[in-house]
């Protein structure tokens, strides 16, 4: 029985992937894999990938590369893998897009866990959803799967914390949420930042989703409570 999260793992070392794959098969998870950057972005393309585990030195396309095409479309999650200890290079990975980052060599069980909290923190409350949420006639779009947003059929990007916000608040339209609920809802009660955090990722969210973000119709703001989504 296989668990209902879908894993691509990409790297040029063969090794790497062969074990990688092994450790999260033995976990239950479905892996696709791939050892170059173009067939990483084909394989996306064509699968409801649900995390991407993604070597940054790659023939063909590099790693950065494949993690910015992916960024300008989908707020999957990404862990990044590389040889470069730097903490500049970490900081410009995370920078990029990356959700989580290792360093080679690195250790298995370690990705393994890595995985587990971030498929659990990303997918929270989707698996009782519907694939695609259609609202407004098709003005917005979302796949839940693949976290992907269009706004009037056209992608919008979304960090994966934005995503994570706004999926609370669609899949419990009409329901009011306050800053303390989204944050633990969406990051759990050991999330290191804050309840106005929050009002950064809405105020973000509406410039993305919105066709007036100060006259918005899709999530507003109950004064003194909090904030819902509403539906049509």
């Amino acid at each position: 029985m296989t668990n209902q999260f879908k894993i691509l793992v990409v790297d040029d070392e063969k090794n790497i992937v062969d074990v990688v794959k092994a450790y999260l098969e033995k976990e239950s998870y479905e892996v696709i894999t791939a050892m170059d950057g173009e067939a990483a972005l084909s394989i996306f393309n064509e699968e409801d990938i649900h995390l991407i585990v993604l070597d940054l030195m790659l023939p063909k396309i590099t790693g950065e590369e494949v993690c910015t095409k992916i960024r300008a479309t989908s707020s999957v999650p990404i862990i990044m893998l590389t040889a470069k200890a730097d903490e500049n290079e970490r900081i410009e990975g995370i920078s990029m897009g990356a959700d989580d980052y290792l360093t080679k060599p690195f250790s298995a069980r370690e990705l393994v866990v890595r995985v587990r909290a971030l498929l659990r923190r990303s997918y929270r409350d989707a698996s009782p959803m519907a694939d695609i949420l259609i609202f407004n006639n098709g003005d917005l779009e979302v796949d839940i799967k693949k976290m992907i947003v269009k706004k009037q059929g056209k992608a919008v990007s979304l960090t994966t914390n934005e995503f994570k916000v706004l999926t609370i608040l669609l899949t419990n339209p009409g329901q009011v949420f306050s800053r303390d609920q989204l944050v633990e809802k969406a990051f759990g009660m050991d999330y290191e930042g804050f309840d106005r955090t929050v009002d950064t990722y809405i105020k973000n969210i509406r410039h993305k989703i919105e066709d007036n973000p100060k006259e918005a119709t899709y999530i507003t703001t109950i004064y003194g409570m909090g904030y819902k989504f509403i539906s049509s």
